[in-house]
This record gives structure tokens, C-alpha cells and sequence, in this order.
């Protein structure tokens, strides 16, 4: 009910003001970060630590316990060593297989092959996500790990402020039934949010967007994802990645988890979903890829967060740097002889 003296129109005119403020101030959220990113910019410059994440540059400037200049320029010398040591190891600058399957000269045989394997590790991850979170040694550590894991089997993300109308879009066709086989498109499930308050469908486990490919290929369930069809090379990834990854030791498992999140990051992704895009061209089939567009989506995010991760780590503990290059290069060993093995099978040199 309209207050004394108030007319309809004096009332929509205040109902059009607060949505043109709160419009705003949503819209003026990427000004205002920008502002600030230029603010700590300055403040790294001058102070000669660039190359911080904001939140570590911040803590650094609120000369938060821990948090000195001597620690961020100690810290970004060993960023030097990981960049040098660690982040060009050979599966990410030369992986031969998906540089050759990015050129769409893969056969049907070939993909379908591919596509097994790597059904098996998209299967067996869930184990090294679940010892991850058993492991935790926090419970904010174990409720990150939990967010992997539940996103895994389908919870689907809720975003609580969306970043965009384009985003909000993206989840609320995410969380509508489209379909009556309650099908779920990956391409409209969103790659921001919590599975807090989410809502689970089976049709949005990760491994049922692979399954959907899968069958195009004439691959029935019980042919795909079982341990028992992986390659000798493909165990041998996945077992590291439960030894490492989820490692009772933190100081191994974050070494595990910074290496699998940058190489998740650095483009596989692209030249696998390219060589997909190619092969369906060229076969006439029609399969969809969203598993790997999704996948490819996210994975800078969980790269950025594992960074942070890193530097918060570095400020507040006391860290053996050799043995944090060494699981981290013994995990991207057991990630190249996946790839490796997957040569073999592709037979490509």
C-alpha cells in the first residue's frame, strides 16, 4: 500500500531509482576492481614485487602477520625457480599427442580409443578428489575439495551474484528441466558459484557429458570409465594422481595440485576440442563436445585459485622448495605418460 501522500507515480519513480542504483552498483563492481588492481599495481611497482596475487598484495600492504616485503620478494624468486623448473616441463610445452590431434587427423578408431582412456581417468580422478578432501588439513581445505568433487557427480554451481545477465542466464537454463529425460546441456551450466544451495542432477556429472559422447562412438556403459580398460599408462597417471594429489602430506598434495591446475590451464583443452571440431566436419557425425568447451571454461579459474593458494601457503608456513619442485615435476611425469601412452594407441611419433 502507497504511504499518505504518495501518488503512483512518485512510486515508480522510486522503484525505477532503486533499480537504476542497484544496476549500478553492480555494473560499477568491474570499475571499482579495476581501480584497485591500478592501486596495488603501484604499490608492487614501487615496492618491487610484482607478479603477487591481489589478495597476497593486499595482506602485503596491510602488513598483515607474515606479510613483509622480504617474504613477497623471497617468495616471487621462488615463482622464477617453479616458472623455470616446473611449468616447462615437456607435457605442457611439447605434448606430442595433442599437438597431432589438434590437426583433426585422428580416425574414427582413434578417437574412440581416446575417448576410452580418457573416460578412465575422468572416472579414477574422483578417488585422488576424495582422498584430496579426506586429507584436508583445514576445514576450509576440505570444503574447496568438496566443491570439486560434488560439481564432479552433478551438483551444478550456484551463483549467488551473477556477474553478468549473460551468467545469470547461464544458470538459471542450467537449473530448468528442458527436457522430459531430464537432460542437461554442459555449454549452460555455469563455471562460477558454490554447490552450496546448488541443485544436483545426475545428468550433470561430468562423467555423463562423456558418456553422451561415448555413445555416438558405439561404446556402451560398461565399456567406458571401469578401471580394467585402462592402458598400463593411463593406471600408471591415475595412480599418481591418488599417491600426490591426494597426499596425506599437504606440502605434496598442493605440490600435485598446483602442477595438474596449471597444466589444465595451458591449452589442452583448445587443441583437443579442435581436433574434435575438425573430425566432426570431416566424419559428418554430430556428437557433442561440451564436456571439454566446459572443462575448458573453468580450468583458468582453478589455475588462478591454486596460485593464491600457493602464496598464502609460502607467507604463512615455512616450505622446502626442492621437494615442492620434486612432487610437483613427479606429478607431470604421471601426466606425459598418459599423454604418452595415448601416442601409442594414435601411433604417433
Amino acid at each position: 500500500m502507497p504511504r499518505q501522500g504518495q501518488n503512483e507515480d512518485q512510486i515508480q519513480h522510486k522503484i525505477l531509482y532503486t533499480y537504476s542504483a542497484l544496476v549500478y552498483f553492480f555494473e560499477s563492481g568491474g570499475r571499482l576492481m579495476d581501480i584497485l588492481r591500478k592501486e596495488f599495481k603501484h604499490f608492487a611497482t614501487s615496492h618491487n614485487i610484482l607478479g603477487l596475487t591481489l589478495p597476497t598484495l593486499k595482506a602485503v600492504q596491510q602488513k598483515k602477520h607474515c606479510y613483509t616485503i622480504d617474504r613477497a620478494r623471497q617468495f616471487l624468486k621462488f615463482q622464477n625457480r617453479i616458472n623455470e623448473e616446473l611449468l616447462k616441463h615437456k607435457v605442457i610445452t611439447d605434448n606430442p599427442f595433442t599437438k597431432w590431434f589438434e590437426k583433426g587427423e585422428a580416425s574414427y578408431e582413434q578417437v574412440k580409443a581416446f575417448l576410452v582412456q580418457f573416460s578412465v581417468f575422468s572416472n579414477l580422478f574422483l578417488i585422488a578428489q576424495l582422498k584430496k578432501m579426506i586429507n584436508a588439513t583445514t576445514l576450509e581445505g576440505m570444503r574447496e575439495s568438496k566443491e570439486i568433487l560434488a560439481n564432479e557427480i552433478g551438483v551444478i554451481f550456484n551463483a549467488r551474484l551473477p556477474r553478468s545477465a549473460e551468467s545469470k542466464g547461464e544458470v538459471e537454463l542450467a537449473m530448468t528441466d528442458k527436457t522430459q529425460n531430464d537432460e542437461v546441456d554442459p555449454q549452460l551450466v555455469s563455471t562460477h558459484g558454490t554447490v552450496e544451495g546448488g541443485k544436483f542432477r545426475f545428468a550433470a556429472a561430468h562423467f555423463e557429458w562423456l558418456y553422451n559422447i561415448a555413445q555416438k562412438f558405439g561404446l556402451s556403459f560398461h565399456e567406458i570409465g571401469k578401471r580394467r580398460h585402462g592402458t598400463k599408462e593411463t593406471l600408471h597417471f591415475c595412480d599418481e594422481l591418488a599417491r600426490l594429489y591426494g597426499s596425506e602430506d599437504y606440502a605434496t598434495c598442493m605440490a600435485a595440485s598446483y602442477a595438474v591446475e596449471n597444466w589444465a590451464a595451458a591449452g589442452f583443452w583448445k587443441e583437443l576440442i579442435g581436433g574434435l571440431q575438425q573430425f566432426r566436419v570431416k566424419s559428418k557425425m554430430d556428437f557433442p563436445i561440451s564436456f571439454f568447451t566446459w572443462h575448458d571454461r573453468i580450468e583458468d579459474q582453478h589455475a588462478a585459485h591454486t596460485q593464491e593458494e600457493l602464496e598464502e601457503y609460502y607467507f604463512e608456513n615455512e616450505i622446502d622448495e626442492d621437494q615442492f619442485l620434486k612432487y610437483g615435476n613427479e606429478m607431470m611425469d604421471g601426466i606425459y605418460v598418459f599423454w604418452k601412452g595415448l601416442t601409442v594407441i594414435a601411433r604417433v611419433t
